[in-house]
């Protein structure tokens, strides 16, 4: 099982390498391909007020720090095309944000590094348009024919993150995760499929939900999963209403393993 899981953003050194830390035995776990997942800056936040991250040259040095300090896969989002060189130099997977998933420079320019790419599903789009964006990085890498199994091999990941509804929330439509596994393997965004509108220029979310919306992926069958989680959400910089506290975490995983060995999914 492919598990992101970190702080939403950089925060201080002192609080990432906690969270770092405390990740260790999911890291350790032979069940679980492990990623810690943070941004170096959160370009899509709701307030110019609200806080952003280190940027990339220091987000970089981070990092840089946690692989070497711990041995870590990393994820990271960029959101313009000249991020991606320099942060593909450090950095196993880069993501493409859910509101930039159509911009094909983007996508090239990740395309064209060594990094797993990792497409969030935008909120905006049906799962049959999630085609387009894993065909503009395959065909970057000469592959020509869309599919799961050509996605697997040359790293082209898609991420479901919940559809923008009509009752000011956003709704997980799992029917999305079984049309995406058409194209490349799917990632839940649990955490982030959480969020509700922003209020008072933050973005709100409800936590208690994301152990029951993970349960329905797994039961549905996903490649893997995307927490964001920190020792103290309530103080998190970016995303807290949602996060799932990093040592509720690992019971949250345990029950997504009896799913899948119920219904003997690998």
């Amino acid at each position: 099982m492919k598990i992101l899981t970190g702080p939403c953003v950089l925060e201080d050194r002192d609080t990432v390498m906690r969270i770092a830390e405390k990740l260790i035995p999911l890291s350790e776990n032979k069940r679980v391909e492990f990623y810690f997942k943070a941004s170096f800056d959160k370009a899509n936040r709701t307030s110019l007020d609200s806080y952003r991250g280190p940027g990339l040259e220091e987000g970089l040095k981070l990092f840089q720090e946690i692989k070497e300090q711990f041995g870590y896969k990393l994820v990271t989002d960029i959101h313009e095309s000249t991020q991606a060189a320099p942060a593909g130099e450090v950095l196993d997977i880069l993501q493409i944000p859910a509101f930039l998933c159509r911009q094909t420079d983007l996508l090239v320019a990740a395309a064209k590094t060594n990094c797993i790419i990792n497409i969030k599903k935008g909120q905006f789009l049906a799962a049959g348009s999630m085609k387009h964006p894993v065909d503009k990085v395959l065909r970057t890498r000469g592959i020509d024919e869309v599919n799961y199994e050509n996605s697997d091999k040359n790293g082209v990941w898609l991420c479901e993150r919940g559809n923008v509804f009509g009752y000011g929330s956003l709704i997980v439509d799992m029917k999305n995760l079984i049309a995406m596994r058409e194209f490349a393997p799917v990632i839940f965004d649990a955490t982030h499929s959480a969020q509700v509108p922003s209020t008072g220029g933050t973005t709100g979310g409800n936590s208690a939900i994301v152990p029951s919306l993970a349960k329905a992926a797994a039961a549905v069958g996903v490649d893997g999963f995307f927490f964001e989680t920190h020792t103290n959400p309530d103080i998190a910089l970016s995303d807290g209403p949602n996060m799932v506290q990093v040592d509720k975490l690992y019971k949250v995983i345990d029950d997504l393993f009896a799913i899948q060995d119920v219904l003997n999914y690998k």
